[in-house]
């Protein structure tokens, strides 16, 4: 069977892009014929990464850098790498960009200590690069000057987040916030100088007002036993006088309450006229029945007057029987009638 000269040119050129795909895949880092596992990294600053750059580990190559997205914003840029080696990651592993001193930027993976290790397509932990080559060199030549360097880094991050918050408004706030503490600084040193002054143990107002004090309280213990006695001799007259008022008041009070005794006693026995009036019926009645003969006869005189008092010449005495009951009077307390026997 002949075959064609266009079939033969056919197969060459499949076979020739087939080649040129596979090549370029390879130069990218791709392995058609090997499993590999993707791991997503995010950055802020990639350092000058770029596409097909190692990704090492203890110094071994593993893997290569696949792709490399941002967005619009350029906030975030999205490493994938494409680990060839069939090789344990654990979770907690930080991903480092070195950045190029005499060669390629490299991405370097430092390994943690966690049991659980990342699987495709997860996203491991980023951090800032230390400096490459020439940092290691520098922290293991001289770990002090290293630690200087990272803190002049921390340094210089801080002074331009400070940089960044203070914008002209808030400066000038705190230079009038300084003005007014150098103000009140001047004021608080008046202030010592006025308080030195009045301190002063040979000027000073309160140094004079202490001695005026020292003065008086010196007479007070000077003249101690004389107000001794004296408050001792008030103490024993006012005790004297009010010992005296009171024996006077209660004895008083004890003969009054004595009096008043006798006389209620007397009072509750039948000795005595006001007793036998408040203890005795016989009296009492004695006394209403007195009474009403009183009233009879007033009323009597009141009705027949002539009976009693007879001014007329020519008139003739009057026969009308006397009253037996007293009238009735409803101006006054109705009286007390006793039955005549």
């Amino acid at each position: 069977m002949k075959i064609s000269n266009e079939t033969k040119v056919g197969a060459i050129a499949v076979v020739s892009v087939a080649l040129l795909i596979l090549g370029f895949n390879f130069l990218k880092g791709k392995r058609l014929f090997t499993q590999s596992t993707t791991i997503y990294a995010n950055y802020g600053n990639i350092k000058g990464l770029q596409k097909s750059n190692p990704v090492v580990i203890n110094g071994l190559q593993v893997g290569s850098v696949l792709d490399i997205r941002t967005d619009k914003d350029m906030k975030n840029i999205l490493v994938e790498l494409n680990i060839t080696k069939n090789v344990y990651i654990p979770s907690n592993s930080i991903a480092l960009i070195t950045p190029p001193l005499l060669t390629t930027a490299s991405l370097e993976i430092k390994l943690g200590d966690a049991v659980s290790h990342l699987n495709n397509k997860d996203t491991i932990l980023t951090e800032a690069s230390s400096g490459g080559m020439f940092g290691s060199m520098l922290e293991k030549v001289d770990p002090v000057l290293f630690e200087v360097k990272k803190s002049l880094s921390s340094l210089d991050t801080v002074l331009v987040n400070i940089n960044t918050v203070l914008d002209p408004k808030a400066k000038n706030n705190i230079g009038a916030t300084l003005q007014n503490l150098n103000g009140i600084t001047a004021s608080m040193m008046q202030s010592t100088a006025s308080l030195q002054m009045l301190l002063n143990s040979q000027t000073g107002a309160l140094a004079k007002s202490l001695n005026n004090v020292e003065s008086i309280t010196s007479n007070f213990a000077g003249s101690n036993e004389k107000i001794s006695n004296v408050v001792s001799n008030l103490d024993k007259t006012t005790t004297k006088l009010s010992q005296l008022e009171l024996e006077k008041a209660v004895n008083t009070l004890n003969a009054t309450l004595q009096d008043l005794q006798n006389v209620v006693a007397k009072i509750n026995s039948n000795n005595g006229s006001l007793g036998k009036m408040m203890n005795d019926p016989v009296l009492y009645n004695n006394l209403a029945s007195t009474g009403n003969k009183l009233n009879l006869l007033l009323d009597d005189i009141r009705i027949n007057p002539k009976r009693y008092v007879n001014i007329s010449v020519f008139g003739k005495k009057q026969s009308s029987s006397p009253l037996k009951v007293p009238l009735p009077d409803t101006l006054n307390s109705p009286y007390y009638i006793e039955k005549i026997n």
